[in-house]
């Protein structure tokens, strides 16, 4: 069963005026050390950005209730076969399994895109009963 949905769109424009307005300051709050690396040894640094920044979003948005959750607290990664995926840490990870049923699983979903200069993300959660 669907537990929770999320999406977001960014125009990736607004984020690269952020990080040229606040710089480091902005990616230290927003981005883990890891996406930070990632993103910066791509040749489309702002898309790239904007397809994390939107992730985060729009599992914020899934998970509902954002109380006490850090943007630090969601990071976006991939599995070796590419595909992305998020993962969750303190509170976020709390918010979340706050969702699941003592007698189901869990399942986090993610699927990114982007057509310059936006970029998108699309998070459903879901819950199946343990076998």
């Amino acid at each position: 069963m669907i537990v929770g949905i999320g999406t977001d769109l960014i125009d990736c424009r607004r984020l690269e005026k952020a990080i040229g307005r606040h710089g480091q300051r902005f990616l230290d709050r927003v981005f883990t050390p890891q996406e930070q690396r990632r993103c910066l040894n791509r040749h489309h640094v702002y898309q790239s950005f904007g397809k994390i920044y939107a992730a985060k979003e729009a599992a914020l948005k899934a998970i509902g209730n954002t109380k006490g959750i850090d943007w630090q607290h969601i990071e976006i990664d991939h599995f070796p076969t590419g595909k992305p995926r998020v993962v969750l840490t303190h509170q976020a990870l709390a918010n979340y399994s706050a969702l699941i049923p003592v007698d189901m699983c869990g399942k986090l979903d993610l699927s990114l895109t982007d057509e310059p200069p936006y970029a998108q993300a699309f998070v459903v959660i879901s819950a199946t009963f343990l076998s």
